[in-house]
């Protein structure tokens, strides 16, 4: 199903992220423009403790106007790999360094109008080995045991995307089925 790019021309250019308009025109020779947030990627990480607890965040999210339950996650660095990435977010977030990281998954983000592609890591043996957090981010631990994350994700509690997807991956690992 191929696809002809026209033209394609910056609108903005931020921190966290670039927005391109692109013309394109489709197979059935119809034209039209789609906005487009250039993202560099992220991590997410669910962080397991020794007590079958899942450490979560919970932080004020303005664009939602209020604070979510969510686990921890960055943006990747320019040319940073991302399990470098996920091992620095979760000592700035948590307080906590991992001992071992498991990929668990990738995927987009919101492929329909965002190139972000989101690695996910379940990491495991945590010891204390905090990092200074970034200045605009207010971030409380909140401790989850397993069972209560899953109640959580299922009863609507839970509302971040990437923290239900990364249950969902890492459940056969975490989990005893």
């Amino acid at each position: 199903m191929p696809v002809e790019v026209l033209n394609q021309t910056a609108i903005y250019h931020g921190r966290a992220f670039n927005v391109r308009r692109d013309e394109v025109r489709f197979q059935n020779q119809n034209t039209v423009s789609l906005d487009i947030i250039e993202h560099v990627g992220a991590v997410t990480i669910l962080p397991l403790d020794s007590d079958g607890r899942i450490l979560f965040i919970r932080q004020y999210r303005h664009a939602v106007g209020k604070e979510l339950l969510e686990l921890p996650a960055g943006t990747l660095n320019p040319d940073e790999l991302p399990e470098h990435c996920a091992l620095r977010e979760i000592r700035e977030e948590t307080g906590f360094a991992a001992g071992k990281l498991v990929k668990i998954g990738e995927f987009f983000l919101a492929p329909g109008y965002s190139t972000e592609y989101m690695h996910l890591y379940l990491a495991t043996d945590l010891h204390l080995d905090p990092l200074p957090g970034d200045e605009d981010e207010f971030i409380a631990l909140v401790p989850v045991p397993v069972e209560q994350a899953y109640e959580l994700a299922l009863n609507g509690e839970l509302q971040d995307g990437k923290s239900l997807a990364a249950l969902l991956l890492a459940r056969h690992l975490i989990i005893k089925i």
